[in-house]
């Protein structure tokens, strides 16, 4: 997801990408308070300071409370797609109560992406195959479950940290009226849409979302 974008700034940045394990936590563990935890020793362990977050859906919600819970860490924000504000158009029992076939991938991973744009078959087969694995669905579930139950409303306003909202214009899982709303609660924020992109503009549209965020950056 990440590798045009880290390819955009490593240059002239020090990019550092944590892999947050999803999968390999019990699941009492599986929830996103937890990655705050694994996040936060992640940090404190290299010795990090004034770093910039950067997160996508349940990544930047982790990201909002991790700011909130530890904003003398972080002199930046980045959010695109974040969720804590609505609950998840997924929920545990779409995922445990019925069939999940490669259609039913297919037309979940085609919400994520503009119409217009080839949507790489890859995404379909490596979420399809995470999905099969009874464990990883339920730690998928659980993780979903866990978003929806932490609302980041009632501290939002508390954040004074910089924030940049980059949010794909034809965004159907997190629609650009969520945007809109953190705009208005971030009162440090500015918002940035991209045209003709769905849920995933680091994907789509790699150039303009590279662009904004450098130009955030410097």
């Amino acid at each position: 997801m990440w590798s045009r974008t880290v390819q955009a700034l490593q240059t002239n940045f020090h990019v550092v990408v944590p892999r947050m394990p999803i999968f390999d936590l019990p699941v009492y563990n599986t929830n996103v308070t937890y990655l705050i935890k694994v996040l936060h020793d992640f940090i404190d362990w290299h010795g990090f300071k004034n770093v910039v977050l950067v997160g996508h859906a349940i990544g930047g919600q982790v990201a909002l409370m991790y700011t909130y819970t530890h904003p003398e860490n972080v002199s930046k924000l980045v959010l695109s797609g974040s969720t804590g504000l609505e609950k998840s158009p997924m929920s545990n029992e779409s995922l445990t109560n019925r069939k999940i076939d490669h259609d039913f991938i297919h037309d979940m991973v085609s919400q994520a992406f503009y119409e217009s744009s080839p949507m790489p078959e890859y995404f379909v087969e490596e979420i399809y195959l995470t999905v099969q694995n009874i464990p990883k669905r339920q730690a998928i579930g659980s993780m979903i479950k866990s978003s929806n139950q932490n609302a980041v409303t009632h501290f939002l306003s508390k954040i004074d940290n910089p924030t940049l909202l980059l949010w794909g214009l034809e965004d159907q899982l997190s629609p650009p009226e969520i945007a809109l709303h953190f705009h208005d609660y971030l009162r440090n924020s500015e918002l940035k849409f991209i045209k003709e992109c769905g849920h995933m503009p680091m994907i789509e549209q790699p150039n303009a979302f590279n662009q904004h965020l450098i130009s955030f950056l410097q």
